[in-house]
């Protein structure tokens, strides 16, 4: 089975997805498959009604309050409308990047044509014997900004590093130019973030470093971090133009890397923060150790973020046992992100594409190519708040394209005790294109019946294309389509391929209407049932079930 260590080179993880996948597919080809996949998505009619609460006293008091938060200017509305920028799929060297990235290559010629002065930060001072306090010669070299500070190899310390705009921060590699925060400093310090939170800045680059958060000066505490967007290792807020390069995190008391507005915001769903960062993208980035996330993002719009690997929490911003530490965040209020050639181990969730109760979830979101290895759940798609039948539907949970990702033998984990290994959980979003998606379990693994890949909590217009799972010999079921008073419906699953895996290839639940089968080929020794549903308005065509006894079971 594949190890990762926390030293792995992402530039290989290309290579690896190529290597993993079941049906290897040209990827213009796939991405194109995937954004067709997801306009007939949008196009489907009579989409079956989600349960919503009557309408109390009390929701009518929480509306009046996101209003207020509004007209107060912390926050501004936000929807779920489909992003105006495309992926990009004809040009190899720009293959699933952003239509934006474009204007963002040449504002990065405008940050190098601002730059009036080069200087090396030891010609302020600096000692790099991981000793000396370099804080005042980080201040002097920076200045006001329109300068290149190049940090030579060597351990600088330092109480925290502030970046105005027109700025570039380069070393000279991961583990050659260290940037370490000082055993004086307080929790929630942020060892390298911009100037300014509430006004904004732009055209920032921070690149070919290591920066050490330096947990081990809190002591044995019980939790690592103090509020909002503090106690990461580098933190865009409110940043127009960023790039992140070429970057390891280490030991961060909540996050590796955040992009985010000035302040986390928790008005309500259908609310943003004010301050967003935007346009900014993160490149082969290494984060572990980390208190929260590897990377997140926050409130913030057209992100991109490549060739990255994140993996082993600490998990030490949450009490022990309930650490929600993922490898990639993708959290409240964000929107128009995109993931490529990325990878995680060892996390909680490797992608996780979330928001909180009282927040927007994350939406228009791309993801294209991306290694899970023993993470607990590779695969997270919820919006926390609006599962349940008695739970307001999400007004902004919509619009993930998924294509040629891998989910490698998830585990349990101590990070969060008792939350069960998964391939894919899908909670309360709709409109979800899931196209190449190869799982690959361990045979000899307990996962004491849990299903592998779960659509469940009112997710609605679903789509599953060219899906293979094996060796998921222990688990329960290979689809589980969730039914009850919080049903998903509205369901296509096409070539779907299952070798040896668990008892039962796909399991409908009740009250579950709309699914629809198209070419399944299920193989098995012992299986039990090939397909198991509740009723028998079933569609399907092309089904190829061997091995399990009875290959079909309807309940009625």
């Amino acid at each position: 089975m594949l190890y990762l260590s926390n030293k792995h080179n992402p530039l290989k993880n290309s290579s690896l997805i190529d290597r993993f996948s079941h049906y290897k597919p040209k990827l213009n080809s796939a991405i194109k498959e995937t954004i067709e996949i997801h306009q007939r998505l949008l196009k489907q009619s009579d989409i079956v009604p989600r349960s919503e609460p009557k309408p109390s006293t009390f929701s009518y008091m929480k509306k009046l309050g996101s209003a207020l938060v509004r007209l107060s200017c912390l926050a501004t509305k936000t929807d779920a409308n489909i992003s105006e920028y495309k992926t990009l799929i004809e040009n190899d060297e720009m293959l699933g990047s952003p239509e934006w990235k474009k204007n963002l290559d040449k504002e990065y010629q405008a940050l190098s044509n601002q730059i009036k002065r080069v200087v090396n930060l030891t010609d302020f001072g600096a000692i790099g014997d991981g000793i000396t306090d370099n804080t005042e010669a980080f201040k002097k070299a920076i200045g006001n900004g329109q300068v290149k500070v190049l940090v030579p190899e060597g351990v600088f310390i330092t109480k925290g590093i502030r970046l105005p705009s027109w700025t570039c921060l380069i070393g000279f590699g991961k583990g050659k130019s260290i940037v370490k925060l000082s055993d004086c400093s307080s929790k929630g310090t942020r060892l390298v973030t911009n100037s300014n939170h509430w006004l904004g800045n732009h055209h920032i680059l921070v690149e070919g470093l290591s920066l050490d958060w330096n947990v081990e000066r809190l002591g044995d505490v019980a939790k690592t971090c103090t509020w909002g967007n503090h106690s990461s290792c580098l933190t865009f807020a409110n940043v127009t133009f960023g790039w992140m390069k070429n970057v390891e995190a280490i030991n961060a008391g909540l996050h590796g890397f955040d992009v985010s507005a000035s302040f986390y915001d928790y008005s309500g769903d259908g609310n943003k923060a004010r301050g967003s960062s935007r346009f900014i993208w993160l490149d082969q980035l290494n984060a572990y150790g980390f208190g929260d996330d590897g990377i997140t993002t926050h409130h913030s719009e057209n992100i991109f973020i490549s060739n990255c690997h994140l993996s082993d929490p600490s998990g030490r911003a949450h009490k022990k046992g309930v650490s929600n530490s993922n490898g990639i965040e993708v959290d409240d209020g964000s929107r128009n992100v995109w993931l490529k050639n990325n990878s995680t181990t060892r996390c909680f969730g490797g992608v996780e594409v979330k928001a909180h109760h009282n927040s927007s979830a994350g939406n228009n979101v791309h993801i294209l190519g991306h290694l899970s290895v023993n993470d607990n759940r590779s695969y997270n798609f919820r919006h926390i708040g609006h599962h349940k039948n008695t739970d307001p539907n999400s007004k902004t949970a919509y619009h993930i394209q998924a294509t040629n990702i891998i989910s490698i033998a998830p585990v349990f984990t101590d990070l969060y005790e008792g939350s069960t290994p998964r391939g894919m959980v899908i909670s309360a979003y709709v409109h979800v294109a899931v196209n190449h998606f190869t799982l690959i379990g361990d045979p000899n693994y307990p996962y004491r019946n849990n299903p592998v890949i779960a659509i469940q909590y009112k997710a609605r217009s679903i789509w599953f294309k060219n899906v293979y799972i094996r060796d998921f010999q222990t688990a329960s079921t290979d689809i589980r389509i969730y039914g009850g008073e919080q049903h998903a419906d509205q369901i296509t699953l096409q070539n779907i391929k299952v070798e040896h895996s668990s008892p039962v290839a796909i399991d409908i639940g009740k009250n579950v209407t709309d699914v629809s089968i198209h070419t399944l080929k299920a193989l098995s020794k012992n299986g039990k049932f090939g397909i198991k549903s509740d009723k028998k308005s079933l569609k399907y065509t092309e089904l190829e079930i061997k091995g399990y006894s009875p290959p079909i079971k309807i309940k009625s």
